[in-house]
This record gives C-alpha cells, structure tokens and sequence, in this order.
C-alpha cells in the first residue's frame, strides 16, 4: 500500500532530521528561500490545518497557494521550535492527508521531494528506497512539470539506477532521486549528474 510508502518515509526522515547538527538545521535548501525550518513547517502544515483555517489562510493571500504556503512556513518554523516540528513529522506518519487532485500518489510525492531538497542540499547519504521512488516517478505528467516551470527542451532524463527515463534529447544521466529534482526544477549541486546538458541543472 502507498500509506506503508508514506509512513516509511515520514519516520525515516523524521529520524534524519532529528539528528541534524543546528548549524545544518538552520541551512539553506534546494527550495528557494526556505532553510530546514520551513520546509518541514511546510511538509507538516496539513496535520496542523482544519479545512476552515486552510480556506482562512488563503483568503489572507487572496486565493494564491504559493503566497500562503511561504508566509505559514515562514511564520510557522520561527513558532515552532526545532523539536516540535520533527514531532509533527514523526507522530503523523500514518495520517491520511492527501493533496487535491493527487490522492496517495501525491501525498508520497510530496514528501519524497521536499525531504530531498533537505538531504540533498546538505550533502547527506540518504537514498530513497526504489519502490517510493517508482511509485512517485510513475505518477509523473506533463502537466506536473510544467507546473513547476522545468524546461526539459531537448533532454531525455535517464536515471542509471531504475528503468526510468522521461523526454526526448540528448541524456542526462544520474540517480532517480537527483533526476526527480530535475524534474522539480531544482538546481542541484555539482557532480550529481552526468551528459552535456548538465550545466542547465545544476548550481554554479
């Protein structure tokens, strides 16, 4: 079942996160803006958000998601404190949030993704296990990456460690998990991914 995926990958995590020394607590992540805080006041938001202070908070940013989204991350990871937020991580891993629209698949995709933009960008060894990431890949539309403003024009991404690939070019070649960023229009750090496109993806 996809909930077992969920709940792995949310104690899993939370177990990393809880381990963090507070100078890498504090640091930047491949999502623009937030340090560790904020992603994880972020990935936890929906454990702490009845429907009606949902619809409030967005009603404050006039109806756009992603305005909402950073103003409660920001304000949430300077309220909470470090061991708080793990908790709500940990304790939550069998809740059944789901995004709209996106169902199990959808709930595993976005904490697979946010926990990477946190290991990645601190440098960690932490590799998602296969069949999350098959489950996640798998899910993954044209629309998706539009939305995220990827620009793959060209590219074919062809993971080297699952039979996966995603467009048409000139390879570029890594981990499923560093591609999946790719498609998340994360920049990643250097020597994580391999072919002449590279550069394009990755931090200067």
């Amino acid at each position: 079942m996809i909930q077992d995926l969920i709940a792995a990958e949310r104690r899993e995590l939370a177990a990393v996160l809880g381990e963090l020394a507070p100078a890498d607590w504090g640091s930047a992540t491949l999502c623009a803006g937030w340090r560790v805080p904020e992603v994880v006041a972020h990935m936890t938001m929906p454990f702490r958000f009845t429907t009606g202070r949902f619809v409030r908070e967005m009603v404050k940013s006039a109806g756009r998601f992603n305005r909402m989204a950073d103003r409660v991350a920001r304000r949430e990871a300077a309220e909470l404190s470090r061991e708080a937020l793990v908790a709500s991580l940990r304790d939550n891993a069998d809740h059944p949030w789901q995004p709209p629209g996106g169902g199990p698949q959808g709930a595993l995709s976005h904490d697979v993704i946010h926990g990477l933009d946190i290991t990645t960008a601190l440098g960690l060894d932490r590799r998602v296990p296969p069949e999350r990431l098959e489950v996640v890949l798998g899910g993954v539309k044209a629309k998706q990456v539009k939305y995220f403003g990827t620009d793959l024009t060209g590219v074919c991404l062809r993971a080297d460690d699952l039979d996966w690939s995603y467009g048409t070019g000139t390879p570029l070649t890594g981990l499923a998990q560093d591609l999946l960023l790719v498609l998340c229009n994360r920049r990643l750090p250097a020597g994580r991914l391999r072919g002449e496109p590279s550069a394009r993806f990755t931090t200067v």
